[in-house]
């Protein structure tokens, strides 16, 4: 009898972020759902924690890039007790898989349409039912421990590819350049242009894998095949098995001679 009446009962729902025009197409699709109660509007991250801890929702409608704290920040920051439902809200498909290694429930890509909103609220719906019932303490369980995998560097990287979203393998990935606001990404043979920037992509790969080689290129040491040397400090390095030739720039000269193991000398072949 429970389970019928929680079909029946208010959900009560938050919205995070820092677009007033993404917020209010937001509150116009859960107007027309039965049930369902707007109890909190943040737009930074800051506001969001604060407002989930005033006002409990059960469900957590959650943009990713926000001032004063993105929205994986704003879920450590909120103490397991209070953790609600989350589905993250965002334009950027990159961050897909750190959401669902953080436990999201879903993810919705910006443009969504209203058949895939209405898809995610009866997954939260179905959620919080469950968590009603007394499976909240395994839930949140779950969600911290995969909030700890999501600092973990990226191993696949989400790209759009006619309208769905393909997972790059880190490893295959040869070199990144960024492009304005823009990062292409080389891997297999194949370039894949993401919006991102280069800094942050950056941030997400793994240090002792990627090493930034001029200010615009960020190049997987894995592949790198061979280097020559070039006039004031620059080199010339030639990845993977195309040979594709990248030029690194003299202020990162010492970076590139560490990551690559120049303390010394080549010896030269004979």
């Amino acid at each position: 009898m429970s389970g019928e009446l929680v079909e029946t009962s208010l959900l009560r729902v938050a919205l995070a972020d820092d677009e007033p025009l993404a917020r209010a197409r937001l509150r116009a699709l859960l107007s027309a759902e039965p049930f369902v109660e707007v109890v909190m509007e943040a737009a930074s991250g800051a506001e969001a924690v604060r407002g989930v801890l005033d006002s409990a929702p059960d469900v957590l409608l959650l943009d990713i890039e926000m001032p004063a704290g993105d929205g994986f920040e704003v879920l450590r920051a909120l103490p397991p007790e209070v953790l609600p439902v989350v589905v993250f809200v965002t334009a950027w498909q990159q961050h897909a898989v750190r959401a669902f290694e953080a436990q999201a429930l879903d993810f919705l890509l910006k443009p969504y349409d209203k058949e895939r909103f209405r898809a995610a609220l009866a997954r939260a719906r179905q959620q919080v039912r469950l968590l009603r019932r007394g499976e909240a303490v395994a839930r949140r369980e779950a969600l911290l421990s995969g909030l700890a995998l999501a600092e973990a560097p990226l191993r696949r990287l989400p790209v759009k590819v006619d309208g769905r979203i393909r997972f790059v393998d880190c490893a295959s990935i040869t070199h990144v350049e960024a492009e304005a606001n823009y990062v292409r990404v080389h891997a297999d043979g194949e370039q894949h242009v993401l919006r991102e920037t280069l800094t942050h992509l950056e941030e997400r790969l793994d240090p002792r894998r990627f090493l930034r080689v001029h200010r615009s290129v960020l190049i997987n040491l894995d592949k790198v095949r061979e280097m020559e040397p070039l006039s004031q400090g620059e080199y010339l390095l030639v990845l993977g098995t195309r040979g594709v030739a990248v030029r690194t720039g003299r202020s990162h000269r010492a970076r590139v001679e560490a990551a690559l193991g120049l303390g010394a000398s080549p010896s030269e072949s004979r």
